[in-house]
C-alpha cells in the first residue's frame, strides 16, 4: 500500500525502453495475497491513484496476485495480466512463448556453445544448471539448440519426488557411456527445478544445505546450489574409483533474464501490450464478463483466458505447464543426447565398455545402473 514511489512516465521516459534488458519499474516478492491486510492496502492504494485498469507483467506468482486483486476489486479495477517470464512455463494456448523466453534461450545458447568448446579443448566436464523452478523448458531449449551432450528436466522423473542418488546415475550414466564412445568431455545441463522435486530430508541431510521459502512458499532454489550439489557426489563417485575428475560447475540463469530482447521478442512486447489495453478497454460483452485474464497473442489476435480459468483445481494456485516427454519435440532432442537407453543393454560391445569405465563387471553395471532405464 506504500505509494511514494509512483512515478508517472511519460513518452520521453519510456519511448526507447524495448531496446533494452531488465525493467525500470524493478521487481518485488512482495506477495499481497498472503493476508486480506495486505490485499486491503493495494486495492486502497490503487483506487487513491485513480486507477481502474491494471496491467501485471511477470509469472505464475504475479498471475495468481493479479487474479486476486481483480476478485477483490469487484469489477472496479480491469485486470491484464502480460505473461512474461524465462521458466515459459504459463499455460498459453497452442504451446505459444511466454515473452522473455526466446532471449534467454538464445542468449544461453550462446554462453553453453562457449562452454561446449572450453570443455573439448579442456577434456573436462561442465555442470550447468538453467533457470526453472518448475518446468524445463529453458534447459531443454538451451541444450536442444546448443546439441549439449546430456539434458535433465524434472519431467523425465515420474516420480513426485526423487533422491539425489538417482539424479546423480543419470549423469554419471552418460558420462560412462560418452567415455565409452571414446570422449573424456561434455557438457550437461540441468533444470534447477529439479531441486524441488528432491525429497527435503534427503537435502537436509547433506552438510551444508539448508532450505528457505520465499513468500510464495518456494524453496528458494539459489540458496541450494543444486549443482554443487551434483558436482561433488559425482566426483567423490570417481574417487571411489581412484580417479580425480573434476567438474565445472555453472548456473545460467541471472545473466538471461535481463538480456536485451532479440527481434522475436521485440516484437512480440509490442503485440501483448497493444493487446492487454485493447482487452481492458473493450466494449466485447465476453471480455467484459472477465474480471481479469491473461492476454495471449495468438496468431497474431488477442485471445485473452481468464485468470480464473487458469487455476490449477488441486493447488488452487496458477497451473504451470511442464515439458510434455511425449512429443515428438522432446524425442528429437533426446535422440541428440548421450545418455544411457535401454537398448544399449542388449549391445555387447558397448556394454562392455561402459563396464570398463565404470570398473566393474558387466552385470554390476547392469545392476548398477539398469534401473535408469527400466532395465533389469
Amino acid at each position: 500500500g506504500d505509494a511514494s514511489h509512483v512515478v508517472k512516465l511519460d513518452i520521453p521516459d519510456v519511448s526507447r525502453i524495448h531496446l533494452r534488458g531488465g525493467s525500470i519499474l524493478r521487481t518485488s516478492r512482495e506477495n499481497p495475497t498472503k493476508s486480506k491486510e495486505k490485499m486491503d492496502n493495494v486495492i486502497r492504494t490503487l483506487k487513491e491513484l485513480g486507477i481502474s485498469y491494471l496491467i501485471t507483467i511477470g509469472g505464475d506468482d504475479t498471475a495468481f496476485g493479479a487474479k486476486n486483486i481483480a476478485d477483490a476489486a469487484h469489477g472496479e479495477i480491469r485486470v491484464a495480466h502480460v505473461p512474461k517470464t524465462i521458466d515459459n512455463d504459463l499455460p498459453l494456448p497452442e504451446n505459444t512463448s511466454t515473452f522473455g523466453f526466446q532471449t534467454a534461450r538464445h542468449v544461453g545458447v550462446q554462453i553453453v556453445r562457449n562452454l561446449m568448446e572450453d570443455s573439448r579443448t579442456t577434456n573436462r566436464w561442465y555442470m550447468v544448471v538453467a533457470m526453472g523452478r518448475k518446468a524445463g523448458h529453458l534447459a531443454l531449449g538451451i541444450g536442444k539448440a546448443a546439441g549439449v551432450t546430456n539434458v535433465v528436466i524434472g519431467e523425465e522423473f515420474a516420480k513426485e519426488q526423487v533422491t539425489l542418488k538417482e539424479v546423480c546415475d543419470v549423469i554419471e550414466a552418460s558420462i560412462l557411456k560418452r567415455r565409452a564412445l571414446g570422449r573424456e568431455d561434455g557438457v550437461v545441463i540441468v533444470a534447477e527445478g529439479i531441486a524441488e522435486k528432491l525429497d527435503v530430508e534427503d537435502l537436509k541431510s547433506v552438510p551444508g544445505v539448508e532450505i528457505e521459502y520465499d513468500d510464495y512458499g518456494h524453496i528458494l532454489l539459489a540458496e541450494i546450489d543444486l549443482g554443487k550439489l551434483l558436482k561433488r557426489e559425482i566426483e567423490r563417485r570417481f574417487a571411489e574409483r581412484g580417479e580425480k575428475m573434476r567438474i565445472v560447475q555453472k548456473d545460467l540463469g541471472y545473466e538471461l533474464r535481463s538480456a536485451d530482447p532479440i527481434p522475436f521478442d521485440l516484437s512480440y512486447v509490442r503485440d501483448l501490450g497493444y493487446s492487454a489495453v485493447m482487452f481492458l478497454l473493450s466494449e466485447k460483452e465476453e471480455y467484459r464478463r472477465m474480471n481479469g485474464a491473461l492476454v495471449c497473442v495468438i496468431g497474431g489476435s488477442l485471445r485473452p483466458i481468464a485468470l480464473e480459468d487458469l487455476l490449477d483445481p488441486q493447488t488452487g494456485k496458477m497451473a504451470v505447464r511442464l515439458v510434455d516427454i511425449n512429443t515428438e519435440t522432446y524425442k528429437v532432442a533426446r535422440q541428440y543426447m548421450i545418455r544411457l537407453e535401454a537398448e544399449d543393454f542388449d549391445n555387447p560391445q558397448l556394454l562392455q565398455k561402459m563396464a570398463d569405465a565404470a570398473k566393474l563387471t558387466v552385470d554390476e553395471f547392469r545392476k548398477r545402473y539398469g534401473y535408469v532405464v527400466g532395465v533389469k
